[in-house]
This record gives C-alpha cells, structure tokens and sequence, in this order.
C-alpha cells in the first residue's frame, strides 16, 4: 500500500518490489541487466531465424506457394528456436518498459542494431560498406546521449 504524506506518495515495500522507484539521471542495475538480456536474447532469436530461413532458400510468395512456405517455417528447428528465443527477449523487454519510460528505454533498442551489425559481419560473413559503419557508429552516438539524458 501507499502511505501519503503532505501530498506525497510514499510507496512501502510491498510496493517497492512491484513498482520501484524512478532514479533520477541513472538506471538501476538490475534494469540494465533486463535491457542487455532482452538484447542479448533479442539478437540470438534473430540470428536463429536468418539461419533457419537462409536454409530454406530465397522464397517467393504465391498464392500457390503460401502454404508450403508457412508449412516449411512452421516446422523448421531453427526458426521455431529462434521464435522462443525472441519471446523470451520480449518478456524481459515488457518488465523493462514497465520500469522506464519509452523515451528512455527505446533508445537501448539501438544495441539490437549494432549487435546484429557485427554479428552479421563476423558469423554470417555479411560484407559492411563504410557507410554501414558508420551509420552505426551514429547509432552507438546517439544512444549515449539519450542514457545520459
């Protein structure tokens, strides 16, 4: 319950548990920690699904093919893996937002971006022009801005 005082809410700790409490100027720890899982689950989800469409060829969609195609995602490992791994992400991403506000917390989306970047060129062997780079450097930029907003 909370208690008010001279106009002030004052959460007790039954309430701290479920709704803490904003810090200004800084995100608590254990927040960061949902935000790096959400990405870090977030990318693997992505890079599972690539994989697991990679394997199934370039696709044209049809009005005869739709079928096949859906058949063939729906059963394949790797995207059916990378599907779970991805709603796992997400989980961890609502309890974030349910800490933050948008304006703060979606500027971390950008870690998916730059993740996903070097991933791309590392694992999937993906060739990165030098205005990829730095249109992702902008990003990593811009994103430490908004986390010290």
């Amino acid at each position: 319950m909370q208690q008010i005082e001279d106009g002030l809410v004052i959460p007790t700790t039954a309430d701290v548990s479920t709704h803490p409490l904003p810090r200004k100027g800084r995100i608590a720890m254990s927040t960061i920690m949902l935000i790096l899982a959400a990405t870090v689950l977030g990318v693997v989800g992505q890079m599972l699904l690539k994989q697991g469409m990679t394997q199934m060829g370039p696709l044209s969609l049809t009005i005869s093919s739709t079928a096949r195609i859906i058949w063939s995602i729906a059963t394949s490992p790797m995207v059916i893996g990378g599907l779970l791994i991805y709603a796992i992400g997400t989980f961890f991403w609502l309890i974030t937002l349910s800490r933050l506000e948008l304006s703060v917390a979606y500027p971390f989306v950008s870690l998916n971006h730059v993740v996903i970047f070097l991933l791309a060129w590392l694992v999937l062997k993906e060739q990165i022009s030098p205005l990829r780079a730095v249109g992702v450097l902008i990003i990593c930029a811009g994103m430490l801005l908004v986390a010290r907003s």
